[in-house]
């Protein structure tokens, strides 16, 4: 019975992966081949209008940033923010997860311009946390669904 579970959840895990990859290559050539536009309204119309389900519980969001951060890992070049960002939205809301994808800008003590994505739920960052994310100015919400 023990080998059976093992089984099964190695079976799911390789089917996150799976669903990862294949959601990062789609993303990461829409990121480099279509307008952000055209590439927004495609992720809207993947994504269910209705999300039933007010937050991901910890277990699903942390095993799917496991499978989006082990893909990542073994890709080159190594996805950008805003793709593995995507992905975690995507693959959170095709389960019926509410969560928001945000975007953020700032200027480094250079000046220089920077841009960070990232996606939370219940105000908590599930993907994207980095040092210093209170230096970002959030861009009004791309995608937010709700019930």
């Amino acid at each position: 019975m023990k080998q059976l579970h093992k089984l099964l959840h190695l079976t799911s895990s390789i089917q996150f992966l799976l669903t990862a990859f294949i959601t990062m290559i789609m993303i990461r050539l829409g990121l480099k081949l279509l307008p952000w536009r055209i590439l927004y309204q495609l992720v809207g119309k993947i994504v269910p209008t209705s999300l039933n389900i007010p937050e991901p519980g910890e277990v699903l969001w942390r095993r799917v940033v496991w499978a989006v951060d082990t893909v990542s890992r073994y890709m080159i070049p190594k996805p950008v923010c805003l793709a593995r960002a995507l992905v975690t939205y995507i693959l959170l809301a095709r389960q019926g997860y509410r969560t928001e994808l945000c975007i953020g800008v700032a200027k480094n003590s250079q000046g220089e311009f920077a841009a960070h994505a990232w996606v939370e739920s219940q105000e908590q960052v599930i993907i994207g946390k980095i040092k210093n994310l209170s230096d970002f100015i959030r861009l009004p919400s791309l995608y937010q669904k709700t019930v």
